[in-house]
């Protein structure tokens, strides 16, 4: 582990009072499974005395633009699909997701239960301690540390006796590792990028309709552009990713390559809820 922890984990010592603890872990995953590099992202984890949110540093960056120069230009899109947050002490989560141009969140209730291994090993200055658990339809692997008084981790991974600093599953699809950590004096303001997205506030659904709204995506993802469309309006252009779309048939195509590319790249942390997206 890097020096960067030594004063980082003065948390030993400070009092759990603080308003905020944030810990950053960088995010390795593969988009789709049999890709060879890994996409990384870096997410936060902030605890405070009543919520934990899990969700990525680039949101964070693209609101504090925003608040610096009075303005809502710079949004940024999650995409790892890990966006959530959760009352402290609990495995009872409210999850938030783009679809489209729609920004939506549903509750789940995701207890993990841990099998703790007699296995440990030396990070730096810090013993960590091994465990594993199946959660998601996938097989994990986390080290974790007893001496940091908080029982979380990322994404949905909570429950351990100390706090997670490497989590993985066992096909290697998502690798998590913590990179830092500090106390802030406040609890941090989300409301603009987690409860909602930039100006959009998210549109509370179950998470079946968060499945069916999916398929309907997957099934007609430029429904919008289609609409636009008009048997008597032959100079009507659209355009889709910088390609100008002339006709009914060109935006056929485009429908088909972005089904496709869905398709490549559904590979879900929660593989057990993966769409089955028809060919």
């Amino acid at each position: 582990m890097k020096n960067i922890f030594a004063s980082c984990f003065l948390l030993l010592i400070i009092s759990l009072n603080a308003q905020t603890h944030r810990f950053t872990y960088e995010l390795q995953l593969k988009m789709d499974s049999t890709d060879t590099e890994y996409q990384k992202f870096n997410m936060i984890l902030d605890i405070s005395s009543k919520e934990v949110k899990f969700y990525g540093r680039n949101l964070m960056i693209a609101d504090s633009l925003n608040k610096k120069f009075g303005n809502m230009d710079n949004k940024h899109v999650d995409m790892t699909g890990q966006i959530v947050k959760r009352k402290i002490n609990t495995s009872d989560h409210e999850n938030f997701i783009n679809i489209k141009f729609g920004y939506y969140s549903f509750k789940t209730t995701d207890k993990i239960n841990w099998n703790m291994v007699n296995e440990t090993k030396q990070t730096g200055n810090y013993t960590l301690q091994k465990a594993t658990a199946t959660f998601g339809g996938r097989s994990w692997i986390a080290w974790f540390n007893k001496d940091i008084p908080f029982n979380e981790g990322p994404f949905k991974f909570r429950g351990l006796p100390g706090l997670i600093f490497e989590l993985y599953d066992t096909k290697k699809n998502f690798i998590y590792n913590l990179i830092s950590s500090r106390t802030l004096p406040d609890i941090y303001p989300t409301d603009d990028f987690v409860e909602s997205n930039f100006g959009t506030k998210a549109v509370p659904v179950t998470e079946k309709q968060k499945q069916k709204l999916m398929l309907e995506f997957y099934n007609d993802p430029f429904s919008f552009e289609r609409t636009n469309f008009s048997k008597n309006n032959s100079n009507l252009n659209i355009n889709i990713n910088g390609k100008e779309i002339h006709n009914l048939d060109e935006l056929n195509t485009q429908t088909r390559s972005m089904q496709e590319v869905i398709r490549k790249y559904n590979n879900p942390i929660e593989i057990d809820k993966a769409i089955h997206y028809k060919n």
